[in-house]
């Protein structure tokens, strides 16, 4: 089993962004352009780029899908798109312009029954985002706390058919504090279903970390403040997928 290095490229307003913990008010920008940071991710050996409609995410509608689209069309790397996804439409409307996973986050809290359609209907390219606060699913974009466990909405997707999750914990995300790596062997045991860490990534000693689990259904780390930052290269970086 590999491991993969998934560089993010968070979008609000058109540019490339930071947030900490999902707060809209603690904001940094990193990129007037997210295609042409895309690029660059690209030009350096990167094989997937994780993007994020941030005000999709808050609004619940598609906000800076041209930029995706853009990336999906132009740049010779999958993509995956989470962000104000709401609808079979939305799932359709990526997908049909060569987007290669669509990522359901919010939905699966609001409508369990749509989520595992979607499942049903495609497959591995819906990746479920599970987003947690105190180890409960936060929807929204972070702005929620709902009553439902991470672990718990996870074994009901697995055995819907989900095949990959992204596991974020809200706390670590933004932080350069380190993941929580915890919650998220323990998502990838419990559903034995392939995990995506995210949040919290510091340096390349935390990729190892969770490299070692990939055994157990770890198969890669999304990482986005410590590139923008300069805490390490995606260069660096990719070469722990070797």
């Amino acid at each position: 089993m590999s491991f993969t290095i998934f560089p993010a490229i968070d979008m609000r307003n058109g540019k490339c962004v930071r947030l900490e913990q999902g707060d809209f008010n603690k904001e940094t920008v990193y990129g007037e352009n997210p295609f042409e940071v895309a690029k660059q991710f690209a030009e350096t050996g990167a094989t997937w780029i994780h993007m994020v409609d941030l005000d999709g995410a808050k609004e619940g509608s598609r906000k800076n899908a041209e930029h995706v689209i853009k990336v999906a069309e132009e740049l010779e790397c999958q993509v995956q798109i989470g962000g104000g996804i709401r609808s079979e439409q939305d799932v359709r409307f990526y997908l049909d312009k060569g987007v290669d996973r669509v990522i359901i986050g919010s939905l699966a809290i609001r409508d369990l029954p749509l989520t595992k359609q979607l499942l049903a209907d495609f497959g591995e390219q819906i990746v479920i985002g599970i987003d947690a606060k105190d180890g409960y699913v936060a929807t929204e974009g972070w702005l929620k706390r709902s009553e439902v466990a991470a672990v718990d909405l996870g074994k009901e997707l697995a055995d819907a058919g989900a095949e990959t999750f992204i596991y974020t914990d809200i706390a670590k995300d933004g932080m350069l504090s380190g993941p929580n790596t915890n919650e998220i062997v323990r998502l990838a045991e419990e559903t034995d279903t392939d995990v995506i860490a995210s949040g919290g990534i510091k340096g390349i000693e935390d990729l190892q970390t969770l490299k070692q689990y990939q055994d157990r259904h770890v198969i890669g780390s999304i990482v986005g403040k410590a590139l923008y930052t300069g805490k390490f290269s995606l260069a660096d970086a990719l070469k722990e997928e070797e």
